[in-house]
């Protein structure tokens, strides 16, 4: 399905659309800017029928199909609410200081500052909750911009439900949204996509970005959320609460999201501690794991097959510990991996005077640290960590939470999608 002035349309109508959106596009540019204000009160009549279960139907196709789950879902749909909106429009714009009217030292002339949109935004949207492909064309409204959807090939639909409905709910929105249910492969299609563009949006990994950046033309922004990395940074004082928080934000997303705890980096140099702490985790996690699904058979033999790959090539040190449901490894270097997914998860030292060093390598990959550790030592280890790289750093547990306002991996993205325009003053 696309989306067009409104309307769903079937994707063999994407050709007449293209030929159509220059005449669109320059219409919308004559008719002015839009008004956030808008935007954010249809968003908010839009959050109030997904609460009351108006669409239901597509929500459980998306929780059937493995996308996301009834909470993730929950959680995606509040931040289409107003207060949430106005909270980060306010965080992110500092709307009480726009526009500026000043003379700045040393000029011989006062001016005007005011954001304005950057123009025509190009999603290029992954399938993962964290990048929610309707989430994205929102903020490119709330910056003003005109915007057109690549979607995800797994969306099953869900974005082009939500965005026509938010045009039904506020019609001068119609000219601002645009879907296209293109498949990456067809390069002519993204190709004529991109030349409408002065910023691409880009959600996805570093092939994803790689090629985007091939795709663009030479006057068009590349604005990029890549695929991130997250761990937890333990201490061996954290408690056994702390690890059970941990153990739930691991279970509940499956380590599939951005936020994912991927590993453990455990703050000590000595492997008997390191082991020490694996058997103190693991009955933890295995407990917690009771409380959610079993991976589907295919999951679950491919997590065997690679459990038993490590058995065989497991260096010097390495240790596997298997519970009912779940499994820690124990590393023998401080080197980042990718876990195995779905409750199985690998333990490494990293002492607190290695880890910036340790991380630097991974600096650009680096999101969401979970710390675990005492009350005194949380303000000397946020510092760490913030040196290191990291973008966020929260409690184990709350590590996947999104939260209103919040940065996307160290910035904010109506910032990125809108420019500055200075004006004299006569």
């Amino acid at each position: 399905m696309i989306l067009s002035r409104g309307e769903i349309l079937p994707p063999e109508q994407s050709g007449a659309v293209l030929a159509k959106l220059p005449e669109w596009i320059a219409g919308t540019y004559a008719d002015g800017p839009l008004d956030p204000a808008c935007v954010i009160a249809a968003c908010d009549t839009l959050a109030k029928r997904i609460a009351a279960g108006d669409y239901e139907d597509a929500v459980r196709l998306v929780i059937a199909s493995g996308l996301a789950t009834r909470p993730q879902i929950d959680q995606a749909a509040a931040f289409f609410c107003r207060e949430n909106l106005e909270y980060k429009y306010r965080t992110e714009f500092g709307a009480e200081s726009f526009p500026v009217r000043e003379r700045p030292p040393g000029a011989p002339f006062a001016i005007e500052r005011r954001m304005a949109p950057l123009g025509v935004l190009l999603h290029i949207a992954a399938g993962n909750v964290d990048a929610l492909p309707a989430y994205s064309v929102i903020e490119g409204l709330l910056a003003g911009n005109i915007n057109l959807l690549k979607l995800p090939q797994a969306d099953a639909g869900l974005s082009v439900l939500l965005l026509a409905a938010l045009a039904e709910i506020e019609p001068r929105l119609i000219p601002y949204l645009y879907v296209f249910d293109t498949p990456s492969s067809d390069m002519e299609t993204m190709q004529r996509l991109a030349a409408f563009a002065d910023g691409i949006v880009v959600w996805g990994g570093d092939e994803a970005v790689a090629a985007v950046r091939q795709l663009a033309p030479l006057n068009a922004c590349v604005i990029e959320w890549g695929h991130k990395l997250s761990f937890a940074y333990a201490t061996l004082e954290a408690s056994d609460e702390a690890l059970a928080g941990l153990s739930r934000q691991i279970l509940s997303t499956r380590q599939l999201l951005c936020s994912s705890c991927q590993g453990v980096f455990l703050d000590t140099d000595r492997m008997e501690e390191l082991y020490q702490f694996c058997e103190r985790f693991l009955p933890i996690l295995d407990r917690e794991a009771q409380r959610y699904p079993l991976p589907d058979l295919g999951v679950q033999a491919q997590i065997t097959l690679l459990q038993y790959t490590e058995r065989l090539e497991a260096a010097a040190g390495k240790r596997l510990f298997s519970g009912s449901r779940t499994s820690v490894t124990a590393g023998a270097d401080c080197t980042f991996e990718l876990s195995l997914t779905y409750g199985n998860c690998g333990v490494k030292r990293l002492p607190r005077g290695r880890l910036a060093g340790a991380l630097r390598p991974y600096k650009s990959y680096l999101q969401t640290a979970g710390l675990l550790c005492g009350p005194a030592d949380w303000q000397p280890l946020c510092a760490l960590l913030r040196r290191a790289g990291v973008c966020r750093i929260r409690t184990g547990e709350h590590m996947s939470i999104p939260i209103a306002g919040e940065a996307h991996d160290g910035t904010f993205a109506l910032r990125r999608y809108a420019r500055i325009v200075e004006t004299e003053i006569p």
